[in-house]
């Protein structure tokens, strides 16, 4: 079998699963229909040596309880939308305010605390099957939305998230995945050390509440060029306005050309320390950035594992956050009749 199940806890009176996806090599997924969590990912370093490079619980519980989305599917909307307003097809929509001012990643109760419908696929590239109906005007967002999230382990160590949304009305949706990763170990320090590389030649500078402020911003000269390969440490700590609102990397970057016909490469993330490689291959048109400046030492990680600032990355494919309120921004509305349908592939290597 290279999928199992077994019983992760209750929510109410449903059953709450954990799957464990295998492929030939050994790598191992294991995922949660409690937020599609992605609870581990076990990749093997330079020396054949596996090891879990996200960060999760051990338990339901602190999904449900513990702040940073780890892990976990974000929608209806994921990343910040200003003071959670927001006029489609000439109607005020007004949304919960979770982030200072703002709405962040989908309200209140977004697609992160929900128990999605599963349903296991065997076979040699195992895949998990999740889908979530969004009601209308769940979480003030117009339209009933089916979501089809469809997780894949490959052969070639990649795991692919492959995510498909309807609507009966006009709405909103930006959609991603909230992992947080390091390679050396999600309970091994910081991810200073990791080297960064980024297919982008703009970001998006924010306001002090994480907003962007509507400027594409070229990266040449600054802390968020990365468009050659180098340490996410080295620039982090400079007296730069935006990572000082950030309290470091918190930002939208956007690739050349915007999103593409196919997914195609456009972030690597590599470890010196263990030769481990994780290739980012999406078809979206930006990537949300974070640093985990604010990682909560509070809930401790699976095993006991204390939180620590900036000791994972989690790296958001996505739309511009805010963009329904931002002319020029990428479109988030998706309408009855049309399909939003994106992939985005974390694919494991070793140098």
């Amino acid at each position: 079998m290279a999928i199992t199940r077994k019983l992760f806890g209750m929510e109410g009176d449903r059953e709450v699963s954990l799957y464990t996806l295998t492929n030939k090599n050994g790598v191992e997924a294991q995922i949660t229909d409690y937020a599609g969590a992605i609870v581990s990912l076990k990749v093997p370093d330079r020396e054949g040596r596996f090891t879990d490079v996200v960060c999760g619980f051990d338990g339901l519980e602190e999904y449900k309880t513990a702040p940073g989305g780890h892990g976990a599917l974000i929608g209806r909307f994921g990343n910040r939308i200003a003071k959670g307003r927001f006029t489609l097809e000439g109607k005020e929509y007004q949304l919960y305010i979770n982030n200072g001012e703002n709405s962040l990643h989908g309200g209140k109760v977004g697609f992160s605390h929900k128990l999605w419908d599963s349903v296991p696929v065997d076979g040699d590239e195992p895949e998990l099957r999740l889908t979530l109906v969004s009601p209308d005007m769940d979480e003030n967002f117009p339209g009933e939305l089916t979501v089809n999230v469809t997780y894949k382990l490959t052969s070639d160590n990649a795991l692919s998230i492959h995510y498909e949304a309807t609507t009966d009305k006009t709405t909103i949706i930006n959609l991603t995945n909230h992992s947080y990763f390091n390679l050396n170990g999600y309970a091994s320090g910081t991810v200073h050390g990791h080297t960064l590389k980024i297919d982008a030649d703009t970001y998006l500078p924010t306001d002090a509440g994480l907003i962007p402020t509507g400027e594409l911003k070229a990266v040449k000269g600054t802390p968020f060029d990365f468009t050659e390969e180098k340490a996410i440490g080295r620039d982090i700590n400079l007296p730069d306005e935006d990572l000082i609102k950030g309290n470091g990397y918190d930002h939208c970057f956007n690739f050349v050309g915007g999103e593409s016909e196919t997914p195609i490469a456009r972030v690597w993330l590599y470890s010196p320390e263990t030769g481990r490689e994780m290739t980012v291959i999406t078809d979206s048109p930006c990537i949300q950035v974070y640093t985990g400046n604010f990682m909560d030492d509070v809930t401790p990680f699976k095993g006991g594992a204390k939180q620590g600032k900036q000791n994972a990355v989690a790296l958001e494919t996505q739309k511009m956050p805010d963009s329904i309120n931002q002319p020029g921004f990428t479109d988030v509305t998706l309408r009855p009749g049309e399909k939003y349908d994106y992939t985005t592939v974390f694919k494991f290597s070793v140098r």
